[in-house]
Formats: C-alpha cells, sequence, structure tokens
C-alpha cells in the first residue's frame, strides 16, 4: 500500500483528499502547514507528497526545495497558479509533477500512480541488478557474480537506495535521510563506515573503486563497473 503525505492547509480539500485516496487503496497522512510537512516529507516514511503552494507559515515551493535538498521523495506540486513560468520554475526546482486546481482525486491518483511507477523498481522485478551485483528487495539477499554477500540490514538498505538510482550522484544528508531517517543530517562518519564495509565486502576499497564511487564534496554514486 503506498504512503502518501498530503500537505494542504484548506481543512475540506485535505480531508477529501485523504479519505478519496484511501479509498483508491492509498495509505495516507496530512499535515496543514509547510514546516510540520518538510519534517514528515523527509523522513524516509513516504511513496510520494502531495503539496499545496499556498501555506500558512511558509511559501510551498521554498518547502519544495528544503524537501529536495535532503531527500528524492517524489514530489506533485498541487497548485492554482497555471503560468507556464512558474510551473517551469517549480519543476526546475525538483518538483515531480504538478496538478492544477480545482483536481479530482481520480486525476491525483493517475499522477500518483505515474510518478510511482517512475520513481520505484517495477512490482513485477524486486529485483536490482548492477553489472553482475543482483539485490532482492524482497528476500534482502545480495549476490555478486553468484556467490552471496553476507550484509548486515543498514548495509543492505544502503546499497539497495544506491542500486534503485545507478549512476545518480547521491547526496550524503540525503543517504541520512532515506536510510537512517535522519531529516537534518547527522555525522557524515556514520555513512563512510557503513561504505567501508559494503566495498569491503565488494571486493574494493575507496582507493580502488569498481561499484562504489565517491564524488568529493558531492556525493556517492553506484556504477556497473563495465561501463
Amino acid at each position: 500500500m503506498p504512503q502518501i503525505l498530503i500537505v494542504e492547509d484548506d481543512q475540506r480539500i485535505r480531508e477529501s483528499l485523504a479519505m478519496r485516496l484511501a479509498d483508491r487503496g492509498y495509505s495516507v497522512e496530512t499535515c496543514q502547514a509547510a514546516m510540520p510537512g518538510v519534517e514528515r516529507a523527509v523522513s524516509g516514511e513516504f511513496d510520494a507528497v502531495v503539496l499545496d503552494l499556498g501555506l500558512p507559515d511558509l511559501d510551498g515551493e521554498q518547502a519544495l526545495r528544503m524537501i529536495r535538498a535532503v531527500s528524492a521523495v517524489p514530489v506533485i506540486i498541487a497548485t492554482a497558479r497555471d503560468e507556464e513560468a512558474a510551473i517551469v520554475r517549480l519543476l526546475d526546482a525538483g518538483a515531480d509533477d504538478y496538478v492544477t486546481k480545482p483536481f479530482s482525486a481520480d486525476h491525483l491518483a493517475a499522477r500518483l500512480r505515474a510518478v510511482l511507477r517512475r520513481s520505484g523498481p517495477d512490482e513485477d522485478n524486486r529485483q536490482l541488478t548492477v553489472g553482475d551485483l543482483t539485490i532482492d528487495l524482497d528476500s534482502r539477499e545480495v549476490t555478486l557474480a553468484g556467490e552471496k554477500l553476507d550484509l548486515k540490514t543498514k548495509e543492505f538498505d544502503l546499497l539497495a537506495y544506491l542500486a534503485e538510482r545507478p549512476g545518480r550522484v547521491i547526496r550524503k544528508r540525503e543517504l541520512l535521510a532515506a536510510v537512517w531517517r535522519q531529516p537534518y543530517g547527522g555525522p557524515d562518519k556514520t555513512i563512510d563506515v557503513h561504505l567501508s564495509w559494503i566495498r569491503k565486502k565488494l571486493g574494493e576499497s575507496a582507493a580502488a573503486p569498481r561499484f562504489i564511487h565517491t564524488e568529493r564534496g558531492v556525493g556517492v554514486r553506484l556504477v556497473d563497473p563495465a561501463e
């Protein structure tokens, strides 16, 4: 059941969307202001966020930028602004999609299905493959060239998060938010230590990387060594 967060200050709209999305098989949580919405959005608990722009404590565009600074959770903007320049600015700021008010629950549900398809692994294929590295999300097993690797819980979660985004540089604060659920950061050493353990099990090192590459001052990415 997809976990959806709705950040909307209008009580009538908020409650109506929550009820109608729940009827369509979603688990829904709501917030009526930007700051508590941002905190929940980056917790790592949600599959997508529906974010209103006209919030009482902070403009939704600012909230979007705060979410995107630490999390890759899909965000659909709900807006009454239909000017092309404003929409382009929101998409450039990190929005995955937008709906223009007024909109129906069916319309929103269709947009949610689309962003969830793009952001997650295929439900019929819950295996991630990067080179000869295979990660089974259901059994939580990892194999390298057919040999099973013994990974601890956070090692698996970290490797799987990177494997779901192959080739993309992931900032450490995003990893802290998504894997450790520390939305406002924490010690980089936590990530560095876990990456060191994973690299050792992959038969590589930071000095001689194969799968996991560090982009100094930016983040890390997982790549196919053959590419």
